[in-house]
């Protein structure tokens, strides 16, 4: 399959070797009505994108995300082209009975694509997506938060996919007291990852040498509710955090600590329409909570009157 398309000043050419296997494979386990499953799936992909006016930072030639776009020539002018195998994906899932007759399945899955991020920006390598396993209401590892809705992540022309939606896999321990065919409710605790943005404390007289970290101190709390149907669904998240610091002006000082509380709701919705067509809505309110956006950015920076 090939496509060409245009998003804003990009035109982007991809061509999609959808290659790789959907094999499944089963059998009948030990307990009746019981089954094990073994799932490998994926697909192979080479994206060619042209940049044709100002450049992104090099480390993100192969996505549009917005906060990389470069200002007044800051990465070149003479634009770029790039040609990736970032987007291919890769994973596998399955399902196993536990002991006794009539025991609950585990399930687990793994997927990674090779979208480097961090410290790998910029690289064809490893990124982890979902790695947990799931045991009747309990689930541990990593996958998308409580606070997300990924059924109405659009079809994007871009990997990246759009800013200003709640999009983030995160490490967490599940809870899911309450689940039917078509609707749930489920809490969880999950990995703190605060971004701070120490903005420009460094020019103020006796802050230059100033340390600012991260203070992770207690897990976010995640909830949500679902609800779905033939029409659709409606889903309803939220979240509490603790978005905290740790600053120290001198090496030679002791750490101080402050933090905001964070928190957000997220509402969601997907209605069927015509064919395979259908109406997306998501509307999220809250604060501290950028880093679960996608593309999103900081989650607390000093105030303008900061005196100390």
């Amino acid at each position: 399959m090939t496509s060409l398309r245009n998003p804003g000043a990009r035109t982007v050419a991809q061509a999609v070797g959808v290659a790789l296997l959907s094999v499944g494979a089963s059998s009948t386990a030990l307990a009746q009505e019981s089954v094990r499953s073994f799932e490998l799936y994926g697909f192979a992909q080479a994206d060619f994108i042209q940049d044709m006016g100002g450049r992104l930072s090099p480390d993100w030639d192969d996505a549009l995300r917005p906060s990389k776009i470069g200002i007044d020539g800051q990465y070149g002018g003479d634009g770029q082209s790039s040609i990736s195998v970032k987007q291919s994906r890769f994973g596998v899932k399955g399902s196993m009975p536990t002991s006794g007759e009539g025991g609950i399945p585990l399930n687990f899955k793994f997927e990674f694509d090779l979208f480097g991020t961090g410290s790998d920006a910029g690289q064809t390598t490893f990124r982890l997506r979902h790695a947990y396993g799931e045991w009747g209401a309990l689930l541990a590892g990593q996958t998308n938060s409580l606070f997300m809705d990924g059924d109405v992540f659009p079809n994007t022309i871009d990997y990246w996919g759009p800013t200003g939606m709640v999009f983030y896999r995160n490490v967490q321990i599940r809870w899911t007291p309450y689940r039917t065919d078509n609707t749930h409710f489920a809490v969880a605790i999950e990995r703190p990852g605060n971004d701070i943005d120490s903005g420009n404390l460094r020019l103020i007289d006796g802050l230059e040498d100033v340390q600012v970290q991260n203070d992770e101190e207690l897990p976010d709390l995640t909830a949500q509710f679902r609800y779905g149907a033939d029409w659709g669904h409606v889903q309803a998240a939220g979240i509490l955090r603790k978005v905290g610091y740790e600053l120290r002006a001198d090496p030679s000082e002791s750490w101080s600590d402050g933090s905001e509380n964070g928190w957000g709701v997220n509402l969601s919705s997907t209605i069927n329409t015509f064919g395979k067509d259908k109406v997306l809505l998501q509307v999220v309110y809250g604060e501290g909570i950028a880093s679960y956006m996608n593309d999103g950015g900081m989650d607390l920076a000093p105030s303008a009157d900061y005196a100390g």
